[in-house]
């Protein structure tokens, strides 16, 4: 014979449960009280007619809220507890002990012992699994808490946290791949929910692979970052990688730093300073002129510095002279590639992108740097699709600006919210 015992709900153990979180932020769950319907659909454990009395004296330590009876009551009844469903209720007592106590050691055991009976309710497994791995993680027995973990997503647990939870797990067990497929797939369920996923989901996966050295997939990782937390910030920190790996390059580290102008990215008077020098030694005088000033207003170093204030002299008089006849070779045919490229990238450096486009057109099919540059001026000129249309066909050293360009011209404007700490990079 057996005598049934309504347990709680896992919506009233939610409400319970401290957890320390990843994010530092009780569950959905612990928000809510448990509706009625809720606590009339709660399963039932079968006790054994030898152990009914011991979980009597259990249901009424806790009902008083008596720990020392309840302890007691726990202490006593341990070695009774033969059968599933006995294994089960003390489990389930000792979990209501640690509630008690506010002691998560005791919580955790006896969600264990409650889980390993084989017999919890299936309603309740998730919750169960979800807030047993919650420990377990936060005691840093990651093993354990991906076990825990991945039963709680099998048994449809829709716990906020657990993809965070678990992708954390799999990265700190140096299960590095499995912890970035489930970042991007959290990362898109959020977002096809209409929702914006939590920076975690980008800054844990790549402070990972930027330890293992896999560059590529950590600027995968930082692209979905970009595109969906668009700060300068966020900006910065993913083209401070291409600059690093753009090395002696100097054309490409122009490119490189010319989407970090595009995104509001720059900040240090180095960068300028470099910038500018490029430019300089490329022959663009008006776009040195334009991002010394752009510079100067935003305060990062004055009009007179030591350094930026002769090249703005100097620049600016041959800016002057050249632009006339800058302006007059757009509208001429170009004498060859070579002329027709480097007319259209000047005159992007002075904000006539309309006048770029068709130099870049005629030499984009022989010239991969043109017809990189080429979706450059038409994404500054605000032809979002035929740019989007031209980084789509680019190969070879540009992939990845073009990409970061796509993002950029298909991104909302970003929010005011200041983003979360990022992975080191040596900016």
């Amino acid at each position: 014979m057996f005598t049934r015992f309504r347990q709680m709900p896992a919506t009233a153990m939610a409400a319970v449960l401290g957890c320390a979180l990843i994010a530092s932020a009780a569950p959905a769950a612990a928000k809510d009280k448990p509706k009625k319907e809720e606590t009339k659909k709660a399963a039932e454990v079968p006790v054994s007619k030898g152990f009914t009395p011991a979980v009597k004296k259990m249901i009424d330590a806790t009902a008083a809220k008596d720990a020392a009876a309840l302890q007691a009551a726990l202490a006593e009844s341990q070695a009774g507890a033969t059968e599933a469903g006995d294994r089960y209720w003390h489990g389930y007592y000792t979990l209501q002990l640690g509630l008690l106590n506010k002691d998560t050691a005791a919580q955790d055991k006896g969600l264990d012992a409650m889980l390993d009976s084989g017999v919890s309710p299936a309603e309740s497994l998730g919750a169960y699994n979800f807030y047993s791995g919650n420990f377990s993680y936060v005691a840093k027995n990651y093993p354990k808490a991906i076990q825990r973990l991945e039963a709680a997503q099998a048994a449809g647990s829709k716990e906020a946290s657990l993809s965070l939870l678990l992708m954390d797990s799999y990265l700190n067990s140096n299960q590095v791949d499995k912890g970035v497929a489930l970042a991007k797939s959290a990362i898109e369920a959020s977002r096809a929910a209409g929702q914006r996923p939590s920076e975690e989901l980008y800054v844990r996966p790549a402070k990972a692979l930027q330890a293992a050295k896999r560059t590529d997939d950590l600027l995968d990782i930082l692209t979905l970052r970009v595109r969906d937390w668009p700060q300068p910030a966020v900006w910065r920190n993913t083209l401070y990688i291409l600059l690093q790996q753009s090395g002696d390059n100097k054309d490409m580290t122009l490119d490189v730093l010319r989407l970090m102008r595009a995104t509001n990215a720059m900040t240090e008077r180095g960068e300028y300073l470099e910038y500018a020098a490029l430019a300089t030694e490329a022959g663009y005088p008006g776009e040195v002129v334009s991002i010394i000033e752009q510079g100067v207003s935003k305060s990062v170093f004055q009009k007179n510095d030591a350094k930026f204030g002769p090249i703005l002299e100097t620049q600016g008089e041959r800016f002057k002279a050249d632009r006339p006849g800058l302006l007059a070779d757009a509208n001429k045919p170009p004498a060859n590639p070579k002329a027709a490229r480097a007319t259209a990238d000047a005159l992007v450096g002075i904000g006539e992108y309309a006048k770029a486009i068709p130099l870049y057109e005629g030499v984009a099919a022989s010239d991969p740097v043109a017809l990189y540059r080429l979706g450059v001026a038409q994404a500054l000129a605000g032809q979002k699709d035929a740019a989007s249309a031209t980084f789509a066909k680019i190969t070879g050293d540009r992939t990845r600006l073009a990409k970061l360009w796509t993002v950029h011209i298909q991104s909302p404007p970003p929010a005011p919210a200041a983003p979360a700490a990022a992975p080191a990079t040596g900016s």
